[in-house]
């Protein structure tokens, strides 16, 4: 991030900072911080986007959508924590529907990659003692859940997954369960592309941090996952 110092003794940052607002008890603490943190010492050019459940609702979640966008073309955004609606919110709030994750859709329009990092205070020593580097966890968390379909299954039937080629070939099928009675069916999906880009993000991330890296899976389940 490019800075200066400016006439008043704030340092000035040159670069566009997206600003992602989020909900209840959040706004009230990221206004805290800019206030007491970062206004007085900082001259920020923030492009500032509205997350609130109420806004989502109002714009259909394209809110959501140029947010992404703009932090596409600034390279960097910050985001307060937001509510992903459950059918309890949207009598609270009165919505038109139970919109997707911000995180998610966010995540999907950049391909993004979790890296979780605890942050550590000297005066706070760790649960495990003789562990003197923090573990980093690296998430794939495009696709898979954030947009699987689900369908009850109101009773017993047979369920099944079936891929039909785009250029007319012989559709591919297989039985997922015969089902004895009701139950649940989840479609969960990802792709060569973004597996590619979640294993460059982690190698990129390591060599960044000067740490190792380890990759775990349930690969005796998922043989080909």
């Amino acid at each position: 991030m490019k800075k200066t110092k400016d006439t008043a003794g704030k340092i000035k940052m040159k670069n566009t900072i997206v600003e992602l607002d989020g909900d209840e008890m959040t706004r009230v603490m990221w206004t805290m911080v800019k206030e007491k943190l970062l206004f007085p010492f900082l001259d920020m050019n923030l492009e500032y986007y509205d997350l609130g459940l109420q806004k989502r609702d109002e714009t259909d979640d394209k809110i959501t959508r140029d947010a992404a966008e703009a932090i596409k073309k600034h390279g960097v955004g910050v985001k307060c924590a937001t509510i992903t609606p459950n059918k309890d919110r949207i009598k609270e709030y009165n919505l038109k529907k139970e919109w997707p994750s911000p995180n998610g859709t966010i995540r999907a329009a950049l391909d993004g990659t979790v890296f979780r990092s605890p942050i550590l205070a000297k005066n706070i020593p760790p649960g495990v003692r003789n562990w003197t580097k923090p573990i980093q966890i690296g998430r794939h968390a495009y696709g898979d859940v954030y947009k699987n379909q689900e369908i009850r299954v109101p009773g017993a039937g047979k369920a099944e997954l079936t891929f039909t080629p785009a250029d007319g070939g012989q559709p591919i099928k297989q039985t997922i369960h015969e089902f004895k009675g009701p139950g649940i069916i989840q479609g969960i999906h990802n792709t060569d592309k973004s597996i590619s880009s979640f294993a460059k993000a982690c190698f990129t991330y390591a060599l960044d941090q000067k740490i190792p890296l380890w990759f775990a899976t349930k690969d005796t389940i998922s043989k080909t996952y």
